[in-house]
């Protein structure tokens, strides 16, 4: 499957809530029953460390889409040593900030936002007053969240051989496969062939996460009585 840069992304991002600035932990203050509902709400919502007080998803795919962008760049210049490598530059700041310290995007990473997503939304299934709603889409949000971080790892891998290569269609050649890798950290990718992409490793990416917090959200919102959104 193939995506017009931006396209997909921001239909992503339409759904999912307005993010608000947060000046501190919510934990800090929440009710004893609230503890789940404030940990799915740092991935849903509003994170008080991610940038503009996003929630971490937001954060997760707003940085693979800046990373899916450079790779598409670098795709469009094969004929360009120093420009494929310019770009994949960019690219890493995207997926690991501390990787390159600077760069287009939010200065947070795919990789952190993903893996912030895996501890808050099991720190929500181990909560006394989680729902067996949470804990049943808790496992497959940690599992995409997870699969997510491993193709973040396989990106920098491929990206450092582009920046190390004398030859320009060794680089061009990476640079495809970095073109289709940042471009699953979203959709995901069917692995097995067997015609869907599942949440685990190696096939989950954003869109499943996002698939499962909206299940678990609209359960919350059943078991509370339409208070939870």
């Amino acid at each position: 499957m193939t995506f017009r840069p931006g396209e997909v992304w921001l239909t992503l991002l339409v759904h999912l809530p307005a993010a608000a600035a947060v000046a501190q932990d919510p934990l800090a203050s929440a009710a004893a029953g609230d503890v789940a509902h404030v940990h799915i709400g740092y991935v849903a919502d509003a994170y008080y460390e991610a940038p503009g007080g996003a929630g971490l998803l937001q954060t997760a795919v707003a940085e693979a889409q800046v990373a899916s962008q450079h790779a598409e760049l670098a795709a469009s210049e094969i004929y360009e040593l120093a420009a494929m490598k310019r770009h994949v530059v960019q690219l890493l700041h995207a997926i690991d900030p501390e990787l390159v310290a600077a760069g287009p995007g939010l200065g947070y990473g795919v990789r952190r936002a993903a893996q912030g997503i895996v501890d808050h939304i099991e720190l929500a299934a181990e909560a006394e007053d989680a729902s067996y709603n949470v804990g049943t889409h808790a496992r497959y949000i940690a599992g995409a969240a997870r699969s997510v971080i491993a193709r973040a790892d396989r990106i920098v891998v491929l990206a450092q051989r582009v920046q190390s290569q004398n030859l320009i269609s060794a680089a061009a050649s990476l640079t495809a496969r970095l073109q289709a890798e940042t471009q699953a950290l979203f959709a995901g990718t069917d692995v097995d062939g067997d015609g869907r992409i599942g949440w685990a490793e190696p096939e989950g990416g954003l869109r499943q996460i996002q698939q499962h917090l909206t299940l678990l959200k609209r359960g919350e919102a059943s078991i509370q009585g339409g208070v939870r959104p």
